[in-house]
């Protein structure tokens, strides 16, 4: 496997940010969808990272990917909202999604939101740390809609997205509680850096296109090809199918079937629900309740004597200490970013640098 490479935070932070204004986002619109995608590095995601902007700008020279869009209310009872994103930046409808969730969530105490018809949301932890962070507990059914990548339980061709399901809590006095991951046995990103970085996948998450076992990332990108398997098998497959009805059919959004397609547009549909826990009045009792509970958690024997215990949300805080300074990317992901600013060059007719400029020698 080929050994990462180290590129500083903050500037690269500013390159993404330079090169969305260059594409034509406002400035508004550039540094969120910068902090948003250095942010999921910074949590050790890099499947929903910095690597995400070769996947954006194809769609945006495919005429999918819409700039400085915002949404659509298609309807409105106060306490169950519909909203369209118009093919926008996923970093900005959702974040507009968010904050029109919260307002209701802190007039009424809470609020349905279904999102639909946007682009990339990108890490979905990221938009219940928005509501966390005003105090709100929410959860999140979200589907994908681009070229099916996950096989239903049983099968041995595509039918789902990663279709994830998330779950934001607020704590008084100690670190939030985030759950965030996919219905896919591992994230297609995921897959994307093994593959980048020459490696393999593990095992258990791949199937090759006769429906083998394999952990060869390359069935996922190369012809022909594979899919990914279901996170606990018929469980994940059942959520899969979930996140793609009430997280889309439900309030109007596509599901990934042919017919939908928007290739090589990657869009999501987005159920939240957000609430005020504080109006449940228990605030004491979950206070205690939660800090005792974690505390029981972590008292049992470890498997492995020097490893902790985590509870969700820890590894990410982990990360974000770990990468303040430098951010770890593959030479794939590092050639990805290359062509990006070679392509918002020609359609723009600037001068964005590599990204490879950064890398310090």
């Amino acid at each position: 496997m080929e050994a990462d490479i180290l590129l500083p935070t903050d500037a690269t932070r500013n390159w993404v940010h330079a090169l969305w204004r260059a594409a034509g986002c406002d400035p508004d619109e550039a540094q969120r969808v910068a902090d948003h995608l250095i942010a999921a590095n910074l949590a050790g995601h890099d499947s929903h990272g910095v690597g995400m902007v070769g996947p954006y700008v194809r769609s945006l020279l495919a005429d999918e990917l819409q700039l400085n869009q915002h949404l659509t209310v298609i309807t409105d009872t106060d306490t169950l909202v519909v909203v369209d994103g118009n093919r926008g930046m996923g970093q900005t409808i959702a974040y507009e999604t968010m904050q029109l969730a919260i307002e209701r969530a802190q007039r009424h105490g809470v609020v349905i939101v279904g999102l639909r018809n946007s682009h990339h949301l990108g890490r979905v932890g990221h938009w219940a740390e928005q509501a966390i962070a005003a105090g709100m507990a929410s959860i999140h059914f979200t589907n994908v809609v681009s070229r099916p990548l996950v096989a239903p339980h049983g099968g041995a061709q595509g039918r789902f997205g990663t279709n994830p399901f998330t779950v934001g809590l607020p704590r008084r006095d100690g670190p939030p509680i985030l759950l965030d991951f996919a219905s896919s046995a591992i994230a297609v990103g995921k897959v994307r850096v093994a593959y980048n970085r020459k490696g393999e996948a593990p095992a258990g998450v791949l199937i090759d296109h006769a429906g083998n076992p394999t952990t060869n990332p390359a069935v996922m990108y190369e012809e022909p090809l594979g899919a990914l398997l279901t996170a606990a098998g018929h469980k994940g497959y059942a959520l899969a199918m979930v996140c793609d009805l009430l997280g889309s059919a439900l309030f109007g959004g596509a599901t990934p079937q042919p017919s939908r397609l928007r290739v090589p547009g990657l869009y999501n549909n987005m159920l939240a629900i957000v609430f005020d826990p504080s109006r449940l009045g228990a605030a004491e009792h979950y206070a205690r309740e939660t800090r005792e509970f974690i505390e029981y958690v972590q008292s049992a024997r470890r498997t492995v004597p020097d490893e902790p215990i985590e509870v969700p949300g820890d590894a990410e805080r982990g990360y974000r200490i770990k990468r303040a300074n430098e951010l770890p990317v593959d030479a794939g992901t590092l050639r990805v970013l290359d062509e990006a600013a070679l392509a918002i060059n020609k359609l723009r007719g600037v001068t964005l640098a590599p990204a490879s400029a950064l890398v310090r020698g």
